[in-house]
């Protein structure tokens, strides 16, 4: 027993049971040696000075002399092997030798790109999206960066919204799922390793929820909505050992985000006793001043500190106003103590002060310049992302075979759209980037003929290619046009008050539709699109997003059934602008529409049908799946019991296939309303043809737990709805009872 206590004391004094340091005792002796300045150093972020992912007032001489004096914590945008050396050098320069952080914008891959995060979500596939975040940290700590600004866990129910195409969606339950992969993908086996870079959950809080879609903009909502949708995949995240949080634009009910004491110190550091820090978006600080919260940078500075932001990134606020308030009296100095402690504990986890270029190492740089492995699965990753939303005469898969085939639009041939926003450049990205015509050629056979004709240009007027194009589709046998959006009209700043087609797109598809030869329809694009003329007059349609390095390749793989696509919609499609914001789980109202055309004196609009054009959930496949009658084990419940449900899956068409089968529930009566719908649980599931597979589910009283009016968490007794389906709206019902 003297032995166990023995350790015990020995850990308790700092040190572990080797006798070693631990982190914190490092950390508090690094402290005890600060300065006030050398501590604010720390909480200061500046950008490199060639990649700029905001407004840039960067003066690099300034920088760099600040860096050698210890006055600089972390740097984004410098990446590479050599570049990140260069810098750590400066940094131990300093009287302390504190070694930098590299961040870095790694959203949907580093040097192989992903489908945008939306389609990944489309996707439905944990272990797909956490490897692909795996594959990502390990390009990218192998090019020297630490740390990357992802994922992006807010829910978004507004397409107008640029950064949908960052998220997973407007369901609160899938981007919490997804978040979590996304996180245990970058941090892999945890900090120090060499293939691990840190992740950080952003944007804190509810930037999804931005009046009017439009970015930056404010946030007005009920604690209740905040903590029931936005939140929980924060809550999530930090529970699951995030290494970062990053502050929204947004204020919050009238208080910035950045500044936002109660989300912040009350939420984050206290109530859920977060031990990570936070950092601020790009001058997310300084611009509380055009905000209104505060008259200059120094408040600014001032009320970002008190609130809880540790970090400031390029407003150039704490360096030079912390100390002077610390003086003041106006920031008390052990929240500074606090900020600095929680930076360079991340700085010793991952290993930066035994080694600090560990990361920058050109040998495994160079073995991840251009790794087959990681092409080869970015190819089926985008395949698996792809959605089908019609196929209403069979048309896809196409044959192989097909004598002749005219890809037609402005997309065809494009190399970087490719990677969509919020991508890595590389100077050979031109090279080796496959494009829509390439991946299809390669799988024609060698007698096929494939045409292309551009068409039209993704954002003018000009319908001077319109012939050529139209000549085009009349040799072929089958027409594949490719329109959308361009890769960089969706992502940060890129909100479009008008998400149809752009340009001329859709008159173009309207000539080739008069030609009367078949077409398939792809649709390019980072956010759900209004294409009310399309989906009503093309009977087949595939939503391909932007699919990454491997886009040809990936696309080519579904047209011609080489993979069978299985992607579902992560978000609702509306019928028009007017119908946003539009998503499946909202409440039902005192005056609910009875159907899709019931507009007399109910919750409708008089000129518009009811339901969305594509719902939440939905995707085709080239086979079938039917569902057998779901079996509950109880009707009547009591207490802590589960309710097991089941349904049985038959794939009755022609080819294998994968089914993303969804549960939903609904709570009837509560102390506040209740969603119409709410998705519990989901499971991707291979089911090759004639074949049948069981999916089971488990629901407990956890499940039924909501925020009332005064943020109670818990459930209430009573009547709910269980529902099975392969969409939202196609579900199939049974009611319960639930006592407590």
């Amino acid at each position: 027993m003297k032995k166990i206590y023995f350790i015990l004391a020995f850990t308790v004094f700092g040190f572990n049971v080797f006798g070693q340091k631990t982190i914190d005792q490092k950390v508090s002796e690094l402290l005890s040696k600060m300065t006030l300045e050398e501590k604010v150093g720390q909480l200061v972020q500046y950008s490199g000075f060639e990649y700029a992912t905001g407004p840039q007032n960067s003066n690099s001489a300034t920088v760099l002399e600040e860096i050698k004096k210890g006055k600089v914590g972390s740097m984004l945008n410098v990446a590479g092997a050599e570049e990140t050396k260069k810098f750590q050098e400066l940094a131990l320069k300093s009287r302390l030798k504190i070694p930098l952080l590299f961040g870095q914008d790694v959203i949907h891959g580093y040097r192989t790109t992903f489908p945008v995060n939306l389609g990944q979500a489309a996707s439905w596939d944990l272990k797909l999206i956490e490897k692909s975040e795996r594959i990502a940290a390990t390009e990218a700590s192998a090019y020297g960066i630490h740390w990357t600004f992802a994922p992006m866990v807010d829910i978004a129910r507004d397409p107008r919204w640029g950064r949908v195409m960052e998220g997973s969606g407007e369901d609160t339950y899938l981007g919490m799922q997804i978040g979590l992969a996304r996180i245990k993908g970058f941090q892999g086996k945890g900090l120090g390793n060499l293939d691990a870079i840190m992740a950080c959950a952003k944007h804190f809080a509810a930037y999804g929820a931005a009046v009017g879609g439009r970015d930056y903009n404010s946030v007005d909502m009920s604690l209740r909505q905040l903590h029931e949708t936005y939140l929980p995949p924060f809550k999530a995240a930090a529970e699951a050992g995030v290494a970062t949080f990053m502050n929204s634009f947004n204020d919050i009910n009238g208080i910035p985000a950045t500044a936002n004491k109660y989300i912040l110190r009350n939420l984050l550091k206290d109530q859920w006793n977060y031990k990570g820090f936070v950092v601020s978006d790009w001058g997310s600080i300084g611009e509380m001043v055009p905000h209104g919260y505060a008259k200059d940078n120094k408040e600014a500075a001032e009320k970002a500190i008190n609130a809880g932001t540790d970090m400031d990134m390029e407003s150039r606020a704490y360096m030079a106003e912390l100390p002077k308030l610390v003086k003041e009296g106006k920031v008390d100095p052990k929240l500074i103590d606090d900020a600095t402690r929680r930076i360079l504990v991340k700085k010793f986890e991952m290993g930066l002060f035994d080694d600090p270029y560990r990361f920058s190492n050109e040998k495994r740089q160079k073995q991840q310049l251009n790794n087959q492995d990681n092409r080869k699965f970015g190819r089926e990753f985008g395949s698996k992302s792809i959605v089908l939303l019609k196929n209403e005469k069979n048309i896809l898969p196409l044959s192989k075979s097909t004598k002749t085939v005219a890809l037609i639009g402005p997309f065809g041939k494009e190399t970087v759209a490719n990677h969509g926003f919020w991508s890595i450049a590389f100077k050979d990205d031109n090279q080796r980037i496959v494009t829509q015509f390439d991946g299809i050629k390669n799988q024609l056979d060698k007698n096929s003929t494939l045409l292309y004709a551009k068409g039209a240009n993704v954002d003018d007027q000009d319908k001077s290619m319109f012939a050529e194009a139209v000549a085009t589709a009349k040799k072929a046998d089958v027409v594949i046009m490719t329109l959308g959006e361009g890769h960089a009209m969706s992502g940060e700043a890129k909100s479009r008050s008008n998400i149809h087609f752009s340009g001329v797109q859709e008159d173009l598809l309207k000539e080739i539709a008069k030609t009367g030869k078949p077409i398939v329809l792809m649709i390019n694009a980072g956010r759900p699109l209004v294409f009310d003329w399309a989906a009503d007059n093309i009977s087949t349609i595939v939503y391909t997003w932007w699919l990454g390095t491997e886009a040809g390749n990936s696309i080519a793989d579904v047209l011609f059934g080489t993979v069978n696509p299985g992607g579902k919609l992560p978000m609702t499609f509306p019928r028009t602008e007017g119908q946003i914001p539009v998503y499946y789980n909202h409440y039902n109202t005192g005056r609910p529409a009875k159907n899709n055309t019931d507009r007399n004196y109910v919750s409708a609009y008089i000129d518009l049908d009811n339901d969305p054009k594509f719902p939440f959930g939905y995707g085709l496949s080239y086979t079938q799946f039917k569902y057998s009658e779901m079996n509950i084990s109880s009707t009547n419940l009591k207490g802590n019991q589960t309710l097991n449900i089941s349904v049985n899956i038959s794939n009755t068409g022609n080819y294998d296939g994968e089914e993303v089968v969804q549960l939903y529930i609904r709570d009837l009566f509560g102390k506040v309303v209740r969603p119409v719908k709410e998705l519990k649980g989901f499971q991707k599931v291979f089911i090759k043809k004639g074949e049948s597979k069981i999916i089971n589910f488990i629901l407990t009283p956890e499940n039924l737990k909501f925020y009332d009016d005064e943020l109670n968490y818990d459930w209430e007794a009573g009547e709910f709805d269980i529902m099975v389906g392969t969409d939202s709206q196609n579900v199939q019902t049974k009611r319960i009872n639930w006592e407590k």
